[in-house]
């Protein structure tokens, strides 16, 4: 298993138990993909630097963990057609470190 980190945006419209869920969907995702959550950083509601699809703010969640291939793909797939995510974006935090 390799490790990733992945930055998420969920919508701003979401009230804190449709935010919580639409988390504990997707973190479920890689967990149920055999991976492991290391780390949650929930930065909270912010301004987008331009607006996207009319939406001026969203919650940036920042998500590191391990999983294989597979689970990593399964993950952007599933995250890319979630109505609740506004963007991803995911690095491999093992090439960031020059391992």
């Amino acid at each position: 298993m390799r490790q990733y980190e992945t930055m998420y945006i969920l919508k701003s419209s979401l009230d804190e138990a449709a935010k919580a869920a639409a988390m504990e969907e997707l973190h479920g995702i890689i967990t149920n993909n055999g991976g492991k959550i290391e780390n949650v950083d929930d930065w909270g509601l912010r301004d987008f630097a331009y607006e996207i699809d009319g939406m001026s703010k969203g919650y940036y969640v920042v998500l590191t963990y391990s999983v294989d291939v597979e689970g990593l793909n399964e993950f952007k797939r599933l995250s890319g057609i979630n109505a609740n995510v506004v963007r991803t974006m995911t690095i491999n935090t093992e090439e960031k470190a020059g391992k």
